[in-house]
């Protein structure tokens, strides 16, 4: 033991950190080891223990010191002279990282705290050989970090790619079960199983929100209405909802970063075709490719069209609005009628240069739209699901691969024309050239425009050419949800019409004179052949029926 007759006794503060909440509550050896070796050090040096911090769960690699109210609560207490020593079982429960930690035990000593180790001794920084020493032991440790993060991440990894469960929260619309399954320790491990009456739970969220265009808060309050709850017992959230929506877990796969497993059929609640539809919506929500929306913007409104109608003069969306007429009633009252219609805001707020009509009816337009799906609707049920539709597909991506060849070989021969001019123009500075530099830099800005558009037009052209390679694929699925569309859409709810209206059409544009354009989404229009392969343009006064 030190000796200290005739001294007062150093007064130490303990620091006890395990990384994860599992070391503490599961293990519960970590901590307990610590904290004996710690006070067995003390003693031999004739210390005093005045304080111990604990941090459970708290990780030196990713947490900043500024963030760790241990390290915190010491600076303080150092600051207020409480204590003359920091002793911790090893300097990495201090912190791992590396161009941090260093500091934070160079500021411990700054400020006349001796800081200690039961494994490697006090840390000095009396010269310059000193603070390399405690610069290069928190490099190594967080060097270790990341190589423990790296194994963790590959044996995450590599149990999710052999479809082995690998713990955590479970998943609503499952519980944990014994199954069978052993680990490497000998010991039987749970695995996931569908709970059947929170399935029915996530089935009902896919399909309101694939079918009825309910939204996440929407959903949220829906569920919440049913009585059903959390694993926690909480009230689900629009948050909850979302994740329920993005995991891949309901169509049989465990998914870890860049990790997916094989197919476990025990686990499909929700198939991949409704899977891969709802992430279109909610990619859309998100603001991804606007203009390429294919989803009602809103299925509160009152009109059919909601954020799928265009002005055909300017290409700008109409919105819905609604006005209020007066009228007098044979009795003397008053009575009004509320008229709904679509409105070209650009044109009425005189933003741009728009030549159509400022106001359509919408009775009108959803009147000529309803009649050419009605028309659509028919015509699928008498059309037959035989190998000629899928010839009609492969038909279509030929065309699109024969397009992109075309606009290939346009885009190399401009490559080729650029390049000459541009070589033409160190000529044109020596005397050599025939062109004029004027000449020659007018054609240079012409070839680039040129060369702009072509390889736009290659980039959607690549676009259509994966989703016509996606289209094959679901033939069966688009098919049977285009039939079920056929027999439910007049009786259906003017929200559930919206949803379906706006899968079907990709996109209604109305001129002056209700001339409306409507174009088929690609996924159903060839089944009916070459009669909707171009936009159909017609007028109100030939739709009424």
């Amino acid at each position: 033991m030190q000796e200290n007759i005739g001294l007062i006794p150093k007064r130490v503060k303990i620091l006890y950190r395990v990384s994860t909440k599992k070391q503490y509550d599961k293990l519960r050896d970590d901590i307990p080891m610590q904290k004996k070796v710690c006070h067995e050090f003390a003693e031999r040096q004739g210390w005093i223990i005045v304080g111990e911090v604990y941090e459970k769960g708290i990780s030196g690699y990713k947490v900043s010191a500024e963030k760790r109210d241990a390290i915190q609560e010491l600076k303080q207490s150092a600051e207020n002279g409480e204590f003359d020593i920091l002793l911790v079982f090893m300097f990495d429960r201090i912190g791992r990282i590396d161009d941090e930690t260093p500091f934070v035990v160079e500021w411990f000593i700054k400020h006349g705290i001796e800081v200690w180790s039961t494994q490697e001794g006090q840390q000095k920084l009396e010269n310059q050989g000193d603070k390399i020493v405690n610069y290069v032991r928190f490099l190594q440790a967080n060097t270790e970090s990341e190589k423990t993060s790296m194994r963790l991440k590959a044996v995450t990894a590599q149990m999710t790619e052999e479809g082995e469960y690998r713990g955590g929260a479970t998943p609503f619309g499952y519980r944990c079960e014994y199954l069978g399954r052993i680990n490497k320790r000998g010991q039987p491990v749970k695995d996931l199983v569908i709970d059947p009456e929170e399935a029915r739970c996530v089935v009902i969220i896919f399909e309101k929100t694939l079918y009825e265009g309910y939204g996440s808060h929407k959903l949220a309050e829906y569920i919440n209405s049913l009585g059903v709850r959390t694993h926690n017992g909480s009230k689900f959230q629009s948050n909850t909802i979302n994740r329920i929506l993005r995991n891949k877990i309901f169509c049989g796969y465990y998914v870890a970063g860049d990790s997916i497993s094989p197919k476990i059929d025990r686990l499909v609640i929700i198939s991949e075709f409704v899977f891969d539809e709802v992430q279109k919506i909610l990619d859309q929500r998100a603001g991804k490719s606007f203009e390429k929306r294919s989803i009602a913007i809103s299925n509160k409104g009152k009109t059919l069209l909601s954020g799928n109608l265009f002005c055909a003069h300017c290409g700008c969306r109409l919105v819905s609005t609604s006005s209020i007429d007066k009228y007098v009633r044979t009795d003397g009252t008053i009575g009004q009628s509320r008229y709904l219609r679509y409105l070209c805001y650009h044109r009425s707020r005189g933003l741009n240069d728009c030549d159509g009509q400022s106001i359509y009816s919408a009775t009108r337009i959803d009147e000529m739209v309803m009649s050419v799906a009605a028309r659509y609707f028919k015509q699928i049920k008498q059309t037959p699901k035989d190998k000629a539709l899928e010839i009609r597909y492969r038909n279509e991506l030929n065309k699109q691969k024969k397009l992109y060849k075309d606009l290939s070989e346009k885009r190399a021969k401009l490559t080729r024309r650029l390049s000459e001019l541009t070589a033409e123009v160190g000529k044109c500075l020596t005397g050599e050239s025939s062109f004029t530099v004027d000449v020659l830099s007018m054609s240079i800005d012409t070839t680039k425009n040129e060369l702009c558009e072509i390889e736009k037009l290659i980039v959607d052209n690549e676009n259509d050419i994966e989703l016509q390679k996606e289209l094959i694929t679901k033939i069966d699925f688009y098919y049977d949800q285009f039939v079920s569309w056929a027999d439910e859409f007049f009786c259906a709810s003017l929200e559930e019409q919206k949803i379906i209206i706006c899968k079907l059409i990709k996109r209604v544009s109305v001129r002056k004179g209700y001339q409306i354009e409507i174009e088929l989404n690609a996924s159903y229009r060839q089944f009916f052949g070459e009669e909707c392969s171009n936009n159909e343009v017609l007028k109100y006064e030939d739709m009424r029926i």
